[in-house]
């Protein structure tokens, strides 16, 4: 008991010395990259005490992302702590994802106009003001260090470029004896911060290394783009055309044209609208090289898409002058319309956002009142292609009537080019609603549930309600088939809120 006042003594009279001389906080993040950034911002004077706080919050903060990440990597039973995980644990604190290859921003298609009517898509880029560029203040010198990639060898051969000095390559000493070697940028990407320290901020920096191509693509390339864009009606024109699809489709040496014959295709449907032979041409190529299993196409997916939406929902494709310029178009719509469905179906796993944009897309298109009967034709063949029936019982079946009464009465009024366009949007539409049952008849096929596909079992009370919800034309041409599922697949739609 008489232990205690002392004892109880004792701290207070050790606060006056602690606060006095406070220890000194080990710090394990460089307050120099949090300066760095507050001078980013604008922040060019920091106090020390400012600067301690700030650094062991940003400890603290990325202490807690890496113990949420641990969590995600035991609930996945691995040993080796992966991006997804970082990003998993960004997204539970309520952070915008900043690690991985998951982009947040999904890519937008524009559209421009070529003339009175005529879309041109393409993939949006972000607009930057030139004047305001120009005036900006020239940027600090980065002090982050780059990093590039390269060939350390190929087949056991060193390559003689930047990044793989030899042995004999070395440069001259200072007045001092030192050599600069270790403070020269070693290539494209290595920090130019380094050799401006180093007061050799003048030093000649080779360029990137140009894509090379060998003289036998570049004649193979030429030889493929001839055989496709000459229009004969030879046999033996036809006969080379032909083969040069067929390469194109199987051939697994190609990686290196890729591009080349991406931008041929963006090019022809740019500048070649009036042209239904070099559009249609254009749209086989990329058929052949989405369809060619050797080739990884999965970055190029979006600017394969762009060409085909074009040849698709254009306002008017082909020369007025030609006769058969109609019957081509929706040829070459419904050619591009099962492209289109090809390319959504591929290359959907590996881009989320591509099928959902282009069902979109043409959804938009098929909705505008404005637009021609042969963009509609497009619109709606190709969200059939790329959404699938599900997309077409989900999206239009329900719209349909008003659809009916507003657009293709219309169309039927004017009875443009022998009735051409309006039998060619009805009988699309039709075809669209037809598949609904199309894959429900599968999907019953595999469960082996009984009950007939076509049947003769439509009443007219069944006709009267199918006229009723998607019209009269529309009504009347599907009662025609004489599918009893398809009638009560489409009157069920009537219960999707």
């Amino acid at each position: 008991m008489a232990t205690q006042p002392p004892q109880a003594q004792q701290p207070q009279q050790a606060r006056p010395q602690q606060a006095q001389n406070p220890p000194e906080t080990k710090l394990l993040w460089n307050p120099d990259n949090v300066k760095d950034v507050a001078e980013s911002v604008g922040i060019s004077v920091l106090g020390d005490d400012a600067l301690r706080v700030l650094t062991q919050d940003a400890e603290y903060r990325i202490g807690q992302v890496v113990v949420e990440a641990l969590r995600f990597m035991r609930a996945a039973r691995r040993t080796t702590l992966l991006i997804a995980d970082l990003s998993q644990a960004l997204r539970v604190l309520d952070v915008e994802p900043l690690y991985g290859y998951d982009s947040t921003r999904p890519l937008r298609y524009g559209e421009a106009s070529l003339g009175p009517g005529q879309p041109l898509f393409y993939i949006e880029d972000e607009e930057v003001d030139f004047e305001k560029l120009i005036n900006a203040p020239l940027p600090r010198v980065p002090r982050d260090m780059n990093f590039t990639a390269h060939w350390l060898a190929v087949e056991g051969v060193q390559p003689a470029i930047p990044q793989n000095p030899s042995t004999s390559s070395s440069s001259g000493p200072d007045a001092s004896g030192r050599s600069h070697d270790h403070l020269l940028p070693k290539g494209p990407g290595a920090n130019p911060a380094a050799a401006a320290l180093a007061g050799l901020d003048n030093v000649t920096v080779r360029p990137a290394v140009k894509h090379v191509v060998s003289n036998e693509l570049v004649l193979y390339f030429d030889k493929v783009q001839e055989a496709l864009m000459e229009d004969n009606p030879d046999e033996e024109v036809v006969r080379l055309r032909h083969a040069a699809l067929d390469s194109v489709r199987a051939d697994p040496g190609l990686h290196q044209l890729v591009p080349y014959f991406v931008n041929l295709i963006c090019n022809n449907v740019t500048h070649r609208l009036d042209d239904t032979f070099v559009l249609l041409r254009s749209m086989e190529l990329a058929e052949a090289l989405v369809r060619n299993p050797h080739l990884f196409l999965d970055p190029y997916a979006n600017a394969l898409a762009a060409p085909v939406l074009t040849c698709l929902l254009s306002r008017r494709v082909g020369s007025d002058d030609d006769p058969d310029a109609p019957r081509d178009q929706y040829l070459l719509r419904e050619f591009s319309a099962s492209l289109l469905g090809l390319i959504a179906r591929r290359y959907a796993a590996s881009n989320h956002l591509l099928r959902p944009k282009l069902v979109r897309t043409c959804l938009k298109y098929f909705m505008d009142p404005d637009k021609p009967p042969a963009s509609h034709f497009g619109a709606i063949t190709g969200l059939a292609a790329a959404g699938g029936p599900e997309a077409v019982r989900i999206l239009v079946v329900k719209y349909l009537r008003p659809y009916s009464d507003e657009i293709l009465q219309r169309v039927r009024d004017r009875n443009e080019a022998n009735g051409l366009h309006f039998e060619a949007l009805t009988g699309a539409i039709v075809k669209a609603i037809a598949a609904i049952a199309e894959e429900e008849g599968s999907s019953s096929e595999k469960t082996k549930s009984p009950g007939p596909v076509n049947g003769e079992g439509i009443t007219a009370a069944d006709r009267a309600q199918l006229v009723e919800f998607i019209g009269p034309i529309l009504g009347t041409r599907i009662a025609q088939l004489g599918n009893k599922r398809l009638v009560e697949q489409v009157l069920d739609v009537r219960n999707i809120q």
